[in-house]
């Protein structure tokens, strides 16, 4: 089967090197003028790593990687985790972005991989799909799929009136920096005041990521920096995070990543004749839950293993569609629990039940 793409990130190039596993000549379409990663470093939890290890990169992926241990603390430091839930509801591998995307890129095939490629649109036909690339020639195909993020074109056609919303005021700032004099062990997650979150955590043998967020964050003034500062100040109190602050003031401004987050809205359809959609392009969600890139790789894993089962491109596509968003409305009902906590106690208790959730039904593809 002829498939195409659109979108070379964590997710669009997982499923071009799973669609491989089942005979598929993948072809992946990037905007960018090269494999990159937006971003720092990506929370995979098993379910993941278990897709990995299928198209052959799992162990680089560990080697590559730091296991995070998650406990959860108010803006005093006081650490919560919740009762009744095992280690294993906690624990994740915090994977440098970058060099995910270049193992991923290698088990595609680089050759594989068109840049400067921006899919514009697409028309069905009964025998292809016909995909129309930005500034480029047309491509045939058996299979379209939509791979490109939140402000996916595929799925704008698919589904019209889909656009990716601002989530309530929600915005982010991270960096990753050279480790220093903080914590090794990291401080994954602060609950603050003001619906503030954030910490750090090592990505990498001597880097360490740092990140803060906030809902309803309101006006933005300042730098980057200062407006950062400004809402990691919610989760110091009597000299907890001292070196979270400390790392921010010391954090070129060039580096930081600041991000109004969007969320696309519950679609009435992932597929259409010949299209999927995939990753954030389906079901793009604010990211205080960690497991957005985690769930994108198991969209992969089921979508390889609907063509592995079924005999046909309509019945994959179903099949496909009708696991993934079943699964998602719980997800999104779960988000919205953990977005909602009103202190590290109870963020804390929903958020293990969210990931025991995740871990304990997810697709065994």
């Amino acid at each position: 089967m002829r498939t195409v793409i659109a979108g070379g990130g964590l997710v669009g190039l997982t499923t071009a090197a799973s669609l491989r596993l089942v005979g598929h000549d993948v072809t992946v379409l990037e905007q960018a003028p090269r494999v990159r990663a937006a971003g720092a470093g990506i929370g995979m939890w098993p379910n993941a790593i278990r897709e990995f290890d299928r198209i052959g990169i799992g162990a680089d992926v560990r080697a590559m990687s730091e296991q995070v241990d998650a406990w959860f603390y108010d803006s005093a430091g006081h650490a919560q985790r919740a009762a009744g839930h095992a280690d294993s509801d906690h624990r994740f591998l915090l994977v440098p972005r970058p060099a995910l995307n270049g193992l991923l890129a290698d088990a595609v095939g680089r050759d594989r991989i068109v840049t400067d490629a921006r899919v514009a649109g697409y028309t069905e036909l009964d025998s292809k799909v016909v995909v129309h690339v930005q500034d480029g020639d047309d491509i045939d195909a058996d299979l379209l799929i939509g791979a490109d993020g939140v402000h996916s074109r595929v799925r704008a056609q698919l589904v019209p009136g889909s656009e990716a919303v601002p989530d309530a005021g929600h915005v982010a700032w991270r960096a990753v920096v050279p480790s220093g004099r903080e914590r090794p062990e990291g401080s994954v997650l602060t609950i603050g005041e003001e619906r503030t979150r954030g910490g750090y955590a090592r990505v990498s043998p001597g880097q360490t990521m740092w990140m803060v967020n906030q809902f309803a964050a309101g006006p933005l003034t300042g730098t980057k920096r200062e407006r950062a500062l400004a809402r990691a100040r919610h989760l110091a109190r009597d000299g907890w995070h001292d070196d979270l602050l400390e790392m921010i003031a010391a954090t070129d401004e060039g580096v930081i990543l600041e991000n109004e987050i969007l969320i696309v809205p519950t679609l009435a359809h992932w597929t259409g004749r010949r299209v999927a959609l995939i990753g954030d392009a389906a079901h793009g969600l604010s990211p205080h839950i960690s497991a957005g890139g985690t769930l994108g790789v198991e969209d992969a894993g089921v979508l390889r293993a609907a063509f592995a089962a079924e005999p046909g491109l309509a019945a994959a596509l179903t099949a496909y569609e009708t696991e993934r968003k079943e699964r998602f409305a719980k997800v999104r009902a779960y988000s919205a629990a953990v977005e909602q906590a009103a202190d590290a106690a109870e963020f804390a208790m929903r958020y293990a039940d969210f990931s025991h959730w995740m871990l304990t039904t997810a697709p065994a593809t």
